[in-house]
């Protein structure tokens, strides 16, 4: 028999589990992109259709649709939820009781 494996229990962010430099930014630019893409999704749009509102090519919404999100900054996917016609709103709040976090909610 080969080895066994360890099997450990998410924190809830995959990129913290995988220890990944930056991890709550990356859940969080992570989830920002899926939101864009579900909206993407839900209109149906082609990707060129989607490039066009987007103000992009037609490989970036491939990268985008792919999870490749190397080269696309926050403020880039918030440029592009403001393209798809949603606000954003950011919150700041003390939270002494635990460790800071970056996370997104909403619709």
């Amino acid at each position: 028999m080969g080895k066994k494996s360890q099997v450990r229990r998410s924190n809830g962010n995959l990129f913290a589990d995988l220890a990944v430099p930056g991890a709550s930014e990356a859940l969080a630019k992570a989830e920002i992109a899926r939101r864009i893409i579900e909206i993407l999704d839900n209109r149906r749009l082609t990707q060129m259709a989607a490039a066009k509102i987007l103000g992009v090519d037609q490989p970036k919404v491939f990268a985008l649709k792919r999870n490749r999100l190397e080269g696309f900054s926050t403020d880039r996917l918030f440029k592009f939820l403001n393209a798809l016609h949603r606000d954003i709103e950011i919150v700041i709040k003390k939270n002494p009781a635990r460790p800071a976090r970056i996370r997104v909610s909403g619709g």
